[in-house]
């Protein structure tokens, strides 16, 4: 479920922190009635206007521009901290969330320069900060034809009957497939029941999963292993069916959901939020389709 955000990229990311830890020390600079440090923000402004209105970006160009953009960040923030130390009663002068920006913006500032100093672009950065204004957000690499990368919170869920619950909800990439045996101690902490067909996609089909299924009797919809049979037995047509029903069902409430109940673009501003946008927006989908239920019986018995 993604976030509304900004594709984010090493030279957005840090203006956007220029912007906000500079609007700071000015501010701070005038509380304290002091004369504001200077910097070359005006030049490195320019240089960046500039930069983004080329269509094209090389390599050198971009390598260049991050460097002043990190030596400009660092500048701010260090005259920041001299500010906050050489006045006594500095600190108070900020509000929380000002406080919270500069924390955040430090962490950015921290990350980036490491990773620019590494020059390896396919280098991973653990917690990595794509948003100041949601730093709880991380990249999640999903390998799409559209867009390879994600930004939001991945969701592992169960649908019984048609109904969605959420079994694990994380704003950092997790393997999914080592999952389903939760899904099944939920599914029967839900419904007092051990389910008995299980349908999921290739990622859940790995051998620890399959030897679980195989000996609590569960049918799965996980292609069978060896050489195919030419003659078709039942347990081929369970397997066929299950993977027809969790193909249509479960994917197309992803879309309805995404579709008609505002989980496309979640425009939460905290993650606490945003998670409560996910909650509500997944379970009045159930909501609806029980309602619907509900009437259709009503229907049928007059």
């Amino acid at each position: 479920y993604e976030s509304e955000m900004r594709y984010p990229t090493d030279a957005k990311l840090l203006w956007e922190g220029i912007e906000k830890s500079y609007e700071i020390m000015c501010t701070l600079s005038a509380k304290l009635n002091v004369h504001r440090p200077r910097t070359k923000y005006v030049d490195v402004e320019k240089a960046n206007l500039s930069y983004r209105k080329r269509r094209r970006h090389t390599k050198v160009q971009t390598r260049k521009l991050t460097r002043r953009l990190l030596n400009l960040l660092g500048k701010i923030l260090k005259e920041t901290r001299t500010l906050e130390r050489e006045n006594a009663g500095a600190e108070k002068l900020l509000t929380a969330r000002q406080k919270s920006d500069i924390e955040i913006i430090t962490r950015v500032y921290r990350q980036q320069k490491a990773h620019f100093e590494n020059n390896n672009p396919r280098e991973s950065v653990k917690d990595r900060i794509v948003s100041i204004s949601k730093p709880y957000v991380r990249p999640i690499v999903r390998g799409k034809e559209v867009k390879s990368v994600e930004f939001g919170a991945k969701c592992n869920n169960i649908q019984v009957d048609g109904l969605s619950f959420i079994e694990k909800l994380s704003f950092n990439a997790f393997n999914e497939g080592t999952r389903l045996t939760h899904c099944l101690k939920m599914h029967r902490k839900l419904f007092g029941v051990d389910a008995k067909k299980v349908g999921g996609d290739a990622g859940y089909a790995g051998s620890a999963n399959r030897e679980y299924c195989k000996d609590r009797g569960i049918q799965t919809s996980f292609v069978k292993r060896g050489r195919p049979s030419l003659e078709k037995k039942e347990n081929d047509i369970i397997r066929n069916e299950l993977a027809r029903v969790r193909a249509t069902r479960m994917e197309g409430s992803f879309g309805t959901q995404k579709e008609h109940y505002g989980l496309k673009r979640i425009k939460a501003r905290t993650k606490l939020t945003e998670i409560l946008y996910i909650f509500f927006g997944i379970h009045t989908a159930n909501a609806v389709q029980l309602v619907r239920r509900e009437v259709n019986e009503i229907a049928q018995a007059a």
